[in-house]
């Protein structure tokens, strides 16, 4: 199955059916009067986040939506038959954007919920409604009214509590898979986890939060570099960032300049995001020696300036996981029950994600322009480099776990 987070469609709802103008023709009644009945409403489109969905992968080859069109009246006071609602399934976490205004119309976070996008057309009014004591013989109808019609962007964000940030090969998918049931594709090689993968950590019974691993970043991604940064957003609806920092690198790079280069690139992607809570975690200490692991933590620290959290660990060992985990459930309780308490607190994390939004699409948009710059000026110059060679419409062919 391919991932895809992001698509765009049409949909349109269908227009109000035509009132009926009709008189009433028995034998042995004379003047019968009207009796033409209303049309019937313009059905409807409706988005409702499902559970069972993954990706928006749907709405790659199927863009337009047209819902069902009203009945018109008829006589002896007929009203017609409303039409039929569309009800578009989506993954939940997918946000909901008018592409023509850039409106934000909705968020679908929870399963079940529902979002109105396409309003229906209005139903025509028959000749019965104008009969009056001085209008016996009306001849006045109303047509409907056509239905709402929009241009739609969807975009799928996994819904995680925690995310792991980091290079390639810093042991992000070793990590989600030593503390949850997930098992993303494990390699010696860069790359080898192409789309998010979602993993639930059991910490103790009732206990839980959700981690997010997201493909690795490499210098240059907030200009295309690698997979760019088009998965950062995903790491919007988190509450904690981790940055795993592998700690015995294969290349010429230190572990002070790994994440020097992450932290460089997520504050160009998003500021706001930048700022949030985050936590710094040192894997493959295994690989150094036990006498050098305290100095070489210290170093990067040091190098970093950092004062935050920092927790050492081999997650292919599974080293120091379970006392880390133990303490983000800490966190996110305290969290959670600090939001539940203030209403200021609350408001202020919604307007947070809010402008992570903003900026996040902002620059999603600023790299695809360099993208496409990058493949016109290939394509004027007859060069046949296939780095270059980037479509928005194309997909990596991969599996998502979750």
């Amino acid at each position: 199955m391919k991932f895809v987070d992001e698509a765009t469609i049409y949909v349109e709802a269908g227009n109000g059916g035509n009132g009926c103008m009709s008189f009433r023709r028995e034998k042995y009644v004379p003047r019968g009067g009207p009796d033409g009945g209303d049309g019937g409403d313009g059905g409807s489109v409706f988005l409702e986040a499902d559970e069972s969905l993954n990706t928006l992968i749907d709405y790659r080859y199927k863009r337009r939506f047209k819902a069902e069109t009203g009945q018109g009246g008829s006589g002896r006071e007929c009203t017609g038959r409303k039409g039929e609602d569309v009800i578009l399934k989506v993954p939940v976490g997918t946000t909901i954007i008018d592409v023509d205004t850039e409106e934000v119309l909705g968020d679908l976070t929870k399963i079940g919920q529902q979002l109105l996008v396409a309003q229906g057309g209005f139903h025509g009014i028959g000749n019965t409604r104008f009969k009056s004591s001085v209008n016996r013989a009306p001849r006045q109808t109303t047509p409907g009214k056509e239905g709402e019609s929009r241009n739609l962007r969807l975009e799928l964000k996994v819904l995680a509590d925690v995310g792991l940030l980091g290079m390639p090969n810093a042991g992000k998918s070793t990590l989600i898979r030593a503390i949850s049931a997930a098992k993303p594709k494990v390699a010696n090689y860069p790359f080898t986890t192409l789309v998010p993968n979602l993993g639930v950590v059991s910490v103790e019974a009732h206990k839980s939060f959700v981690v997010a691993d997201i493909p690795g970043l490499i210098e240059g991604a907030a200009e295309g570099a690698g997979l760019g940064v088009r998965f950062l957003k995903h790491l919007v609806r988190t509450r904690l960032l981790l940055h795993v920092v592998d700690m015995a690198p294969f290349d010429e790079l230190t572990p002070s300049e790994a994440a020097q280069k992450i932290i460089l690139e997520l504050e160009r992607f998003s500021p706001t995001l930048a700022a949030r809570d985050r936590w710094l975690v040192l894997n493959k200490l295994d690989l150094i020696p036990e006498d050098e692991r305290e100095a070489a933590c210290q170093k990067l620290v040091s190098d970093l300036n950092w004062t935050g959290p920092v927790f050492k660990i081999s997650a292919i060992q599974g080293e120091g996981t379970r006392v880390m985990c133990q303490k983000i459930m800490l966190w996110m309780d305290a969290r959670v029950a600090a939001e539940a308490e203030s209403d200021d607190l609350a408001v202020r994390e919604r307007e947070l994600r809010e402008q992570m939004d903003r900026e996040s699409r902002e620059k999603i948009l600023e790299e695809r322009a360099i993208r496409r710059a990058r493949k016109e000026a290939a394509e004027v110059g007859d060069d046949d480099d296939d780095d270059d060679d980037y479509d928005d419409d194309d997909e990596v062919e991969n599996y998502y776990v979750r």
